[in-house]
């Protein structure tokens, strides 16, 4: 099947995501984690993108990007074609080290950078790991000194560190996600009907049974929260016909 263009943002803001292939360690140790971030610093050097935001994970990668000049495609395909020559060469593994092409969300207002950020720096929270502690990411640059990180859009947004540190404590806004609809993964599927069924107190089976007009709106938002109409009907048992219909209105 046909890859289909980017959605190119207006603003010049990208969340990019990279992935080890088969969800393999892109990591191994902090030698490692610090050949990525060289390999990114070296090809934004003398252009005019600037690192908003990122985290290295240990098998996949987040980061916030400003591209205003429109060049995304050849940037990351020069880190990620070093990198890959790098870690094959050191462990001598053969075959793609990144799973695909990388993805991108383009960000198109003030509230959706904010949520990207705080999204990027909550991540090791998800493996019980204070965000504040977490040494491979870009919270400490906002909280403290900053030295590849351009902070300065963020925190002239926000209003400075301490109202940067409030916004971060605050916790992950669950209405944003980085992926475009039909991206998201079996787990992540899971986690966003579990959070938008419970704040309506019913269960996935009893969705056929609900009002079309309220089972619409439910369409509609987990359509918005990234779902596609196929990973829709698989998950509710619900016709793709009338989830079409309820999506488009």
């Amino acid at each position: 099947m046909a890859r289909g263009p980017r959605a190119i943002s207006n603003s010049g803001y990208y969340h990019v995501m990279l992935r080890g292939a088969g969800r393999q360690l892109l990591f191994e140790n902090d030698l490692d984690r610090r050949m990525f971030l060289r390999y990114l610093t070296e090809a934004i050097a003398g252009t005019k993108t600037s690192l908003i935001a990122w985290c290295l994970m240990d098998n996949h990668v987040h980061l916030l990007l400003c591209n205003p000049q429109n060049s995304l495609a050849g940037l990351m395909h020069s880190v990620s074609t070093r990198f890959a020559l790098y870690f094959n060469g050191k462990s001598g593994h053969v075959g793609p080290v990144f799973q695909g092409r990388f993805k991108s969300k383009a960000i198109e207002t003030n509230e959706y950078l904010l949520q990207a950020v705080r999204y990027i720096h909550d991540n090791p929270c998800e493996l019980g790991v204070s965000r504040d502690s977490y040494q491979w990411s870009s919270y400490s640059e906002y909280v403290g000194d900053s030295r590849i990180t351009d902070v300065a859009p963020v925190l002239e947004l926000i209003g400075g560190k301490e109202s940067f540190a409030r916004f971060s404590a605050a916790g992950r806004d669950d209405s944003y996600t980085p992926y475009e609809s039909g991206r998201l993964s079996e787990s992540e599927i899971s986690r966003v009907l579990r959070r938008e069924l419970k704040d309506r107190g019913i269960d996935v089976g009893e969705i056929k049974a609900l009002h079309p007009n309220r089972r619409d709106q439910i369409f509609r938002r987990l359509h918005r929260c990234g779902l596609s109409v196929r990973q829709i009907e698989r998950a509710t048992g619900v016709g793709r016909k009338a989830i079409t219909r309820a999506v488009r209105q």
